[in-house]
């Protein structure tokens, strides 16, 4: 009898890295979102410029959802630049999951050159970023600043520099493969955190100037860590955690239900009349609902004329 070993090789998931580099004056984060970026150009039919921009954007929102300081907490980003693509919205949670869409998904691409993807042109720049953050008090945080390159990268960084006072570093990247799909997706952000010195600034510097851009490493380590990536990045590299990141709607039928619970009462009878049923499809991951003309006879029981 003749026994064989079978290797079965643990593919690398969606995950998001935390760290401390340089004498720990330093945080870095890394995120490969490969496959969330997939989900969300399989759920809305992403044309590749559409799927840069919001998979791009999605990368960034998983590392800000997880600096959230509690699972009750939140943030709403929305990109217009008054592009093509019209709105980007991301929603991010401190588990870094996250979800979002364009408001033109089949945009047209622009190329800068064959190959290569011009984000900017879809996205533009006439317009702002803003960062919501819902964290579980009387008000909302909410920060704006002007969009520098419409790149996205660029324009987080500003925004950290900005409206939170943290010099920041931010590289976010999306690969779009010959065959349409996603390849690789990623982001990395470098915060210099109070007792930064100069030189590790420099050395950030340094570090930034020679690096790859980001699809392309986490295409290269994909077989790998990021872990090995934050090691091979810095020597003195100290891993505080890794978690898995996802696409992920809290979307239900039963909250479309109470979503319909807050129209006119007339309306939602009228639907029940003439249409029958209605079906409602969730902005965030054009999941549809429907609901039949007893459900909707059964919503509107329950609501004041």
């Amino acid at each position: 009898m003749v026994l064989v070993n079978f290797i079965v090789e643990d593919i690398m998931k969606d995950q998001l890295l935390k760290a401390l580099v340089l004498n720990e004056h330093v945080r870095l984060y890394i995120v490969r979102t490969t496959d969330l970026v997939q989900e969300a150009q399989d759920r809305f039919d992403l044309h590749p410029c559409a799927c840069a921009a919001l998979g791009r954007t999605l990368s960034v929102a998983s590392m800000m959802g997880a600096m959230l300081k509690s699972e009750e907490e939140m943030l709403s980003i929305t990109i217009n630049g008054h592009g093509p693509i019209g709105s980007i919205v991301v929603d991010a949670y401190a588990n870094g999951n996250v979800r979002g869409f364009v408001s033109n998904p089949h945009v047209e691409d622009v190329l800068i050159r064959p190959g290569k993807l011009n984000v900017g042109a879809v996205v533009g720049t006439d317009g702002t970023l803003t960062v919501t953050k819902d964290l579980s008090m009387e008000e909302n945080f909410s920060g704006s600043v002007e969009l520098q390159s419409g790149e996205i990268g660029d324009d987080f960084a500003y925004y950290f520099t900005l409206s939170e006072q943290t010099p920041t570093a931010v590289s976010c990247g999306v690969l779009i493969g010959t065959d349409g799909r996603v390849a690789s997706a990623g982001a990395m952000i470098l915060q210099m955190l109070p007792d930064a010195t100069e030189t590790d600034i420099s050395i950030c510097e340094h570090v930034l100037e020679g690096l790859k851009p980001m699809s392309t490493l986490i295409q290269e380590y994909d077989d790998s860590s990021l872990e090995a990536l934050a090691n091979d990045m810095f020597e003195d590299a100290k891993i505080l955690t890794t978690q898995p990141v996802a696409y992920d709607c809290p979307c239900s039928k039963v909250r479309m239900a109470r979503a319909l619970g807050t129209i006119k009462k007339s309306d939602v009878l009228e639907m029940a009349d003439k249409e029958h049923g209605c079906d409602i499809t969730c902005n965030f991951c054009n999941e549809s609902y429907h609901f039949t003309e007893e459900e909707l006879r059964a919503i509107a029981s329950k609501m004041h004329d």
